[in-house]
């Protein structure tokens, strides 16, 4: 049972410190031939996100490292919003196995279909962790993080020569994350971040199909159709 516990806790860290970097579209970038310096591009992120409502995409995750074994990777759909002074989302993962991990703003319940059990939780728990909070409107990126270039040992920006890199390392010493990298286009969108924890365990995900504001505050059915799940009959629930 601790062995398996721990497992859970591990994957909760591992989307809470991944999931909420998705939502980072730019304003813009600097035209001149001269880059934006890294914290500038930071206050671009700030700006954008702390103006934006809802956001869509498609993602693929790859995770790899000494301690999770041979790579692993898998792939779905997510959804953010933030309305009425909650901040929901969904993550629909349709590989390896599907899983679903929902907030309605309330609680967070991740379902694990293989397993045929959902586990419950109060929202207020991943809220309470550095990374999500920015990402939900309640933290500053420019206070939780370092702001850097990309680091040379880690990433090797000549393969990406058309995308800016930059690198966020918190400033919480007991960070379950080493730093985090992010690839933005000349478009002024996210398509990669790559999250090392402190065992250099990377998480790699790959975005596209970006859509932002695609749901309307008032369209209360949408919004409780997609924020909500229903686990099929005899899953076991696990409150937490």
């Amino acid at each position: 049972m601790n062995t398996y516990c721990h497992a859970i806790r591990h994957f909760f860290a591992s989307i809470a410190l991944s999931v909420f970097l998705f939502i980072l579209p730019l304003t813009c970038l600097a035209t001149e031939s001269t880059p934006e310096a890294p914290g500038t591009v930071a206050a671009r992120l700030q700006a954008r996100y702390d103006a934006m409502r809802s956001l869509s995409f498609t993602f693929i995750q790859q995770t790899e490292g000494q301690m999770t074994g041979r790579p692993r990777k898998g792939g779905g759909k997510a959804y953010f919003l933030k309305t009425g002074g909650l901040k929901r989302m969904r993550w629909n993962y349709d590989s390896p196995e599907r899983q679903v991990l929902v907030s309605d703003g309330t609680t967070f319940s991740m379902y694990f279909e293989n397993l045929q059990q959902m586990i419950v939780s109060p929202a207020k728990k991943i809220e309470e962790d550095m990374t999500y909070s920015f990402f939900t409107g309640s933290g500053k990126l420019a206070e939780d993080f370092m702001i850097l270039g990309a680091n040379k040992n880690v990433v090797d920006t000549e393969d990406d020569k058309d995308l800016r890199v930059i690198q966020l390392v918190p400033n919480n010493a007991e960070s379950q994350v080493q730093d985090i990298h992010l690839w933005i286009t000349a478009d002024s969108l996210i398509r990669r971040i790559e999250i090392r924890d402190q065992f250099d365990t990377r998480t790699i995900l790959t975005l596209s199909d970006l859509q932002t504001d695609f749901i309307s505050p008032d369209d209360e059915k949408i919004i409780t159709e997609m924020f909500t799940f229903k686990p099929p009959e005899g899953t076991e629930i696990i409150h937490q």
